[in-house]
């Protein structure tokens, strides 16, 4: 490796080698992921349309997961599209400034999706533990507060990836062995020892990852214990609902640390986690909650059933 102080910005940049598949098989993917796209879109608007419209959802958890909602669509907006043009077309290229805001943005999307997750883990521990309390403590004023904590929390990660990648010195090559920008990839490009660095980057993002994924499994433990221990009418819908988080974190969390909480070495299922995680996830969410939870089902058939006969007058 050269040093430092030898080394010019050579890159101005990034080839991006996306899949070495036949021209049917990326065809076909195109169309899946299309598909997925469209699905994810649809279920999360869907989300947002009935949390917003149902004056029965106005309470903390579902506030919460319209924010989740939201972080939904905006991260695989982000996504999926260079994955979809880059299925059409082989090494598709991108400057060096857009790929340091395609993470900025990425990661600033997915950090606050992660701190929101833990935010409904404790919005669901205040209602189990404190179910007289609970609209008490989780007042209008701390929703706020909470969310907008998370999207700072995301702020704060993002913007100290960037800090850490944008001072290295980068002369190629310039190839980056997946279909969208990350971290991992980039730092590879780099012209120096980055092992301090990905250090930084490990404790910045993949044990974050983890300290918050046990947390979260922790809490929803004792929430679970919690849950099994009443013998109320509403412990089914609580356990329902518990369960559905559970899936939640997992789908996301497990591919996450994949990624982010090893050294930065090239294996064969980087890129499958990485779809998992940033194409998959955001489809998978809205699937889990209403499919496990019979009060959003009630009021997205409420919805329907207004935009359908609302013009029946």
């Amino acid at each position: 490796r050269m040093e430092p102080q030898n080394v010019t910005n050579l890159v101005t940049e990034f080839v991006l080698l996306g899949f070495n598949y036949s021209l049917k098989i990326q065809q076909f993917l195109f169309t899946v992921f299309f598909i997925v796209y469209l699905m994810t879109c649809l279920g999360n608007i869907t989300i947002l349309t009935t949390v917003i419209t149902d004056y029965h959802l106005h309470i903390p958890m579902y506030f919460f997961l319209a924010n989740l909602a939201f972080t939904d669509i905006t991260e695989s907006s982000v996504n999926t599209p260079i994955l979809l043009s880059g299925l059409l077309s082989q090494h598709k290229t991108v400057p060096f400034k857009e790929c340091i805001f395609h993470m900025f943005v990425f990661h600033f999307i997915g950090g606050a999706h992660i701190f929101l997750l833990a935010v409904m883990a404790a919005d669901r521990y205040v209602a189990v533990h404190k179910p007289l309390q609970y609209l008490t403590i989780m007042n209008r004023e701390v929703c706020l507060g909470l969310v907008t904590g998370s999207w700072a929390g995301g702020f704060i990660h993002s913007a100290t990836q960037i800090a850490l990648l944008l001072p290295l010195p980068y002369c190629g090559p310039n190839t980056l062995d997946n279909f969208h920008c990350d971290v991992p990839q980039v730092l590879k490009v780099a012209c120096i020892d980055t092992y301090q660095t990905e250090l930084l980057m490990v404790s910045n993002g993949g044990l974050l990852l983890i300290v918050i994924f046990v947390l979260l499994l922790i809490s929803y433990t004792v929430i679970l214990v919690k849950i099994r221990r009443q013998v109320t009418g509403g412990t089914h819908k609580a356990l329902s609902t518990c369960i559905a988080q559970i899936m939640a974190i997992s789908i996301t969390f497990i591919p996450g640390i994949f990624i982010y909480a090893r050294p930065f070495k090239t294996f064969e299922l980087d890129k499958v986690a990485s779809i998992f995680f940033t194409v998959l996830v955001p489809v998978l969410n809205p699937m889990v909650y209403t499919l496990r939870n019979n009060e959003m089902k009630k009021a997205i058939r409420r919805l329907v059933s207004r935009v359908l006969f609302s013009g029946e007058r």
